[in-house]
């Protein structure tokens, strides 16, 4: 004997105490699945035959029930089940979670019942306890399938049982192991020269022999339906033969349609109002076969509610559908997903007002979905709607996934009038819906310790504590958020130099880049300034469009920590202008086919916060450590020449004078005061994205060459950054970048950043470190002190650990590849500041701060 259940569903083991339920369980069932009504009286109880603990015990039953049900995971409940009252609230939530409740039913012999307890000791209960559940499991049997089990398999000897295999069967709306790519075409209605073109224009070609269509795809690509084919258009039937055969054929799948529905009980004689196009589909169809008509009554009947594609991310449905629906089979999934959520109000054309469940929408899959006509493709909230009203004289749209583009053909005439306007009058709001649904940002997004997956580096922890931390700054300080698309990450130095004088040397960078397989660095100068992203567009109408920003600008320029550079809003706006102006010297709108661009740069001098920090902290210091020594020196000086054994302490005291005044020349050099533009240097190193890419696909060599490109054009504002390429397989390349590198930092530079060639770079187990930093000597005296290089003080210093940088460092840079990445597709802004929030949270962690 064979049974077979879905995949997903909610098992109910049926029968009377001895009936063989449990050993049954054990045998077709993982341990996990089975949910048992003695193990949960014990939980409770410490007694699984305490009958005064059974009220609690399926309390905690229910709960497990409900937990994996809500998860997408079988539920196997093995308790006795023989009375209605007993089942009805275990039905009840296998249709809460959109579910098909079994039962596997033990209507086995009494006597053996009876023998099978007698050797039990913790059975030993009178035989008529046996009796009635037997008696009230046979009176309830014909019910079972009335109360809402929609199988029931039943076992009539021990024989039934011990022959019984099980298989468990996918739901027809699993179609996870289909991954695409797909081209989802919208509402058709009958619009069949639209949708040949559409079709041609997406790359299939199609013949026709004898009103037999044969279709070839490109690069195995399908097709995919959202259904409502027929009505209102003139090529109903064409429509129809075209994606039954391309559907039996596998080449595509489809979704019913309400329209589809209609006329399927049209078909088969229903009363059926003939409104809204189907008197005209049904005066088409009368013209075909009666075998067809059958064809067709069968074909649309046999479609599935929804399907779910690619591991889940993908889910279609004529109307759309909530996340606790998909993948889920039950009468109301089906009624969702070919009508929506109605609020049971009537508009002013007579038709149902329907809820915007999408608005709502915060599922992982992508939801693509018709049904209500729109101008123009509507994307919120990581659903798409490509209804856009072909038969209405709007367009036929289909949505190319993963590639996530829209291909349209204009309708070639309107071939009926819509009940309710859908094509605007004027042109549509410059911002778009998305952008209007995020100008309210909700804490539940970013607030609570969090996992961020990202697709360098699955489950990034964020603690709640650090989320806090991250909220207080960004509501603050930080500029309007529509902005906040990327925060740069930190970089972690190398390890310590082996060289005795020296605390960091480019030689250890290479050393850990060539020991991850690492052939070819880029070593880029780093710059003395603070660290700035720059998000430009090329007009202000842009700012609207594409970032839905409320007031218009040609962009902004923010901190590490998502502040703005600039208080005043003219300077911003002047600094702007020219780096617009640069771009469109350089031809990068044209040449990346953007209308934005972000940028990674530093910007020079120092943010006021910085320099401020510099005259309060570093300066007072400094200043009065000159002024000191120089004083101890000259009596020194004096009293040596009356007094002999003072050289030693007049040679460490000239030596401390000279450490402290590097250290005053040093910081000197990284503040001097901003009057106008003229007195602002920015460095870009990173073109970080632009409208539909995201650039970490390219070398770091791309990244300089264009960003040089863009430097040259107004060479007073923008500074271009020096690199050398280096073979580290090459003892020649690498002395010419250690000579380079000493060069610089004994001119007073910070020193250099070490990055492997590919943006993203592979090691040894995996994705590596994005960069390394080498600081100078002279500038180390910033971070360690004035007189850090003094004997006994750098050894002590050499103690230092990386491993806590290195792994934040990672992890930030993960999380802006990842927000840049989302914000390139489109996502809602909170998927975006997920990561952006991230980034910023992990800088609360303790690390040490002189690394």
């Amino acid at each position: 004997m064979n049974i077979s259940i879905p995949e997903l569903s909610l098992v109910l083991l049926v029968g009377p105490s001895g009936s063989g339920k449990s050993t049954f369980a054990q045998k077709h069932f993982l341990s996990t699945e089975v949910i048992s009504s003695d193990f949960c009286r014990a939980l409770v109880s410490d007694d699984e035959n305490d009958q005064s603990a059974t009220g609690d015990a399926f309390d905690v039953l229910h709960t497990l029930v409900r937990k994996r049900l809500a998860r997408g995971k079988l539920a196997v409940v093995d308790a006795t089940n023989v009375q209605p009252e007993a089942r009805k609230s275990l039905i009840a939530l296998a249709k809460e979670f959109h579910v098909f409740a079994e039962a596997i039913v033990f209507d086995l012999p009494e006597r053996l019942c009876q023998d099978r307890n007698k050797v039990r000791p913790d059975r030993q209960f009178g035989p008529h306890v046996i009796h009635n559940q037997l008696q009230q499991l046979r009176k309830s049997m014909r019910g079972l399938e009335r109360e809402g089990i929609r199988h029931v398999f039943k076992f009539s000897s021990p024989e039934d049982v011990d022959s019984v295999a099980i298989e468990r069967h996918p739901l027809w709306n699993n179609k996870t192991r289909e991954h695409g790519p797909f081209d989802i075409v919208g509402d058709v209605h009958g619009c069949f020269d639209e949708l040949v073109e559409l079709i041609s224009k997406l790359g299939y070609e199609m013949t026709t022999v004898n009103e037999t269509y044969a279709v070839t795809a490109p690069a195995g690509r399908r097709l995919v339906f959202v259904g409502d084919l027929v009505d209102r258009g003139p090529g109903t039937v064409q429509v129809l033969r075209l994606v039954s055969a391309m559907v039996e054929s596998g080449q595509a799948f489809c979704v019913p349609g309400n329209h589809d529905i209609k006329l399927v009980r049209a078909l088969r004689g229903k009363d059926v109002k003939r409104t809204h196009g189907l008197a005209e589909t049904m005066e088409q169809l009368e013209r075909e076969t009666s075998e067809f008509r059958a064809h067709v009554s069968k074909f649309l009947d046999g479609l599935v509610s929804h399907y779910v594609f690619d591991d889940g991310k993908l889910v279609v449905a004529h109307a759309g559908l909530k996340e606790p629906m998909q993948g889920r089979g039950s009468g109301i999934v089906r009624e969702f997903a070919l009508f929506g959520e109605t609020t049971g109000e009537t508009d002013e054309f007579g038709l149902p007002v329907r809820y915007n469940w999408a608005a709502d929408y915060r599922g992982k899959a992508l939801v693509v979905y018709g049904h209500t006509p729109v101008p123009e493709p509507l994307s919120l909230n990581n659903t798409v709607n490509i209804d856009t009203g072909c038969v209405f004289g709007g367009k036929l749209t289909a949505f190319r996934y993963p590639e996530r583009e829209m291909v349209s053909v204009v309708a070639h005439e309107t071939y009926y009038e819509p009940a309710r306007p859908f094509l605007p009058e004027t042109t549509q709001e410059e911002r778009e819906t998305q952008q209007v649904h995020d100008d309210v940002l909700d804490i539940e997004d970013v607030i609570g310790k969090r996992l961020i997956d990202t697709r360098l580096l699955p489950k990034i922890t964020i603690r709640e504590e650090n989320a806090i931390a991250a909220l207080e700054v960004m509501s603050r300080f930080a500029c309007d958020p529509k902005w906040l698309i990327y925060l740069p990450p930190t970089m972690s130095p190398s390890e310590t130099s082996q060289r005795t004088d020296l605390l960091e040397h480019p030689d250890e960078a290479f050393a850990f880049y060539r020991k991850e397989g690492i052939s070819t660095v880029v070593c880029e100068q780093k710059h003395m300034g603070s660290r700035a992203v720059v998000v430009v567009c090329k007009d202000e109408s842009v700012s609207s469009k594409r970032f839905g920003v409320i007031e218009p600008s040609l962009g902004v320029v923010y901190t590490r920590t998502g502040r703005r550079f600039f208080e005043h809003a003219a300077l911003e706006k002047t600094f702007l202008e020219r780096i617009r102006d640069a771009a469109s010297g350089a031809d990068l709108w044209d040449r990346l086919g953007t209308d934005w661009l972000c940028l990674d740069c530093e910007l020079m001098p120092w943010s006021a916060k910085a320099q401020e920090l510099l005259r309060k902290q570093y300066a007072p210091v400094g200043n009065a450590g000159v002024t000191t020594l120089h004083a101890e020196v000259e009596i020194l000086k004096i009293a040596a020449c009356h007094i002999t054994g003072l050289e030693e302490l007049l040679q460490r005291t000239e030596d401390r004078l000279g450490s402290v005044q590097g250290y005053v020349h040093e910081y000197r050099q990284y503040c001097w005061p901003v009057e106008g533009l003229g007195d602002l240097k920015l460095a870009p190193f990173h073109l970080l994205a632009s409208e539909g890419a995201v650039h970490t696909d390219k070398p770091h060599t791309w990244h300089m060459e264009t960003l040089s490109d863009l430097c040259k054009q107004d060479a007073e504002v923008l500074l271009a950054t020096p690199y050398r390429i280096v073979d580290l397989a090459d003892t020649a390349s690498c002395d010419d970048a250690f000579a380079w590198w000493a060069e610089m930092t004994s001119q007073g530079r910070e020193g250099m950043v070490v990055k492997p060639l590919d943006f993203i770079s592979r090691g040894r187990r995996g994705v590596t470190q994005p960069a390394m930093k080498c600081r100078g000597p002279e500038y180390l005296r910033i971070i360690y002190g004035p007189e850090y290089l003094l004997p006994g003080n750098l050894e002590r210093l050499r103690s230092r650990a990386v491993g806590a940088k290195r792994s934040l460092a990672f992890r930030e840079f993960a999380l802006g590849v990842e927000s840049l990445e989302r914000f390139v597709r489109r996502e809602p802004l909170r998927k975006t500041h997920e990561c952006v929030f991230g980034v910023l949270a992990l800088e609360s962690e303790p690390i040490d701060p002189r690394l």
